[in-house]
């Protein structure tokens, strides 16, 4: 059995190009395979402590060697619980990222959570004389993102895209080997062809959870 992390991060969750395509994938993905978990981690309902003063002087405290029970109790909340969400990540299986594009990127509790899981001794190490290694190469993850705009490799304005290709560095960085992507895009460019394009990403989302 293996675990999916559904990770999402939309606040719109009436009208979401993105999630709508996402809910989609992890149903055909259910139907696929039944003794599979599934955990939701809604970010905009999730605690993502900012990576601010007092969570610096927590990390330095415990690398000098000093117990937990040192920390402040800010330093305590704010630490243990950057350390339950990168925890969490190891430990799925697979991860299913599911994003909206806004200013030409995601929002920003996802770049929060991004910093919450880039941890070195859990996800990446530094190996003298190699340099940084990816912990997570048994591991597998698919990006489905919307944007009204048409971004997707090989568009006009693909150079703009940093939504994709910042989670595609970092699954790299982690180096996980299959990192898939489900683009929902042009949806302001052509209003009269939204549904169309919906409905051809959740197509393709179902084709993708098939094998995934």
């Amino acid at each position: 059995m293996a675990t999916v992390l559904y990770i999402t991060a939309n606040p719109n969750y009436e009208s979401s190009y993105s999630l709508a395509v996402g809910n989609e994938f992890v149903s055909a993905y259910r139907a696929a395979n039944p003794n599979d978990e599934i955990v939701h981690l809604d970010l905009y309902k999730t605690n993502i402590p900012e990576i601010d003063a007092e969570v610096f002087s927590g990390w330095g405290k415990l690398g000098a060697g000093a117990g937990f029970d040192a920390l402040t109790g800010a330093e305590q909340a704010k630490v243990g619980r950057l350390g339950e969400l990168v925890d969490q990540f190891v430990a799925a299986d697979k991860y299913v990222f599911v994003t909206p594009i806004w200013n030409y990127s995601f929002p920003p509790v996802m770049k929060a959570y991004i910093d919450s899981i880039c941890v070195a001794g859990k996800t990446f190490k530094y190996v003298q004389g190699i340099g940084r290694v990816g912990l997570l190469r048994d591991k597998k993850a698919v990006h489905i993102q919307a944007s009204g705009s048409v971004l997707s490799p090989g568009s006009a304005l693909a150079e703009f895209e940093m939504g994709h290709r910042h989670l595609n560095a970092i699954m790299e960085f982690f180096e996980v080997p299959s990192f898939e992507s489900i683009f929902v895009e042009g949806m302001a460019v052509d209003p009269s062809q939204a549904t169309v394009i919906k409905e051809k990403a959740i197509q393709q989302a179902r084709e993708v959870a098939q094998s995934f």
